[in-house]
């Protein structure tokens, strides 16, 4: 399946938390091979199902050559103390930022067939399923920015030619 277009900031579905996966069925494993195509494509490490236009809590990641989904996921452990790491967004395109995101976090999901399954890690894979469940939460990664950052970054965004 193809990749499909990336919902830009301002988009209301964006701004709303995603609603459970319930059954698992053919609409679901569609969604899943979207996110899958939608993520593998270059300088991409998640891509959330609101970033797509669907409202439902499913994200996909691909950082280091591991490439994977998570349905209804949640993040269920983070360690270190909150680090400012440079910080980009499809839905915010060529916009970087500083953004607080602990150094490690493990979120918990379910597979295509209703396992639970967990991911972990560091550093960017830390970063994206932090980033990526924000998505899931109506949570665009400017609001995690400092106000006087986020001032300069909702001006930038005004400036860009996308918004």
């Amino acid at each position: 399946m193809p990749d499909r277009p990336i919902r830009l900031f301002g988009d209301p579905v964006l701004s709303s938390v995603s609603e459970p996966v319930g059954a698992i069925d053919d609409g679901v494993r569609a969604l899943v091979a979207d996110l899958l195509d939608s993520v593998k494509l270059p300088g991409r490490a998640g891509v959330a199902a609101c970033q797509i236009g669907v409202g439902l809590r499913a994200f996909s990641y691909n950082v280091d050559g591991e490439v994977g989904y998570l349905l209804n996921p949640r993040i269920v452990d983070v360690d270190g103390d909150l680090e400012e790491i440079d910080e980009g967004c499809l839905s915010v395109p060529g916009l970087w930022f500083p953004t607080p995101r602990h150094p490690f976090a493990r979120a918990a999901g379910i597979d295509l067939d209703g396992n639970e399954v967990a991911v972990e890690g560091t550093g960017v894979l830390a970063q994206a399923l932090q980033h990526e469940t924000d998505h899931l939460d109506g949570i665009v990664y400017l609001k995690r920015l400092a106000p006087e950052r986020r001032r300069e970054a909702m001006r930038k965004v005004r400036e860009s030619d996308w918004f």
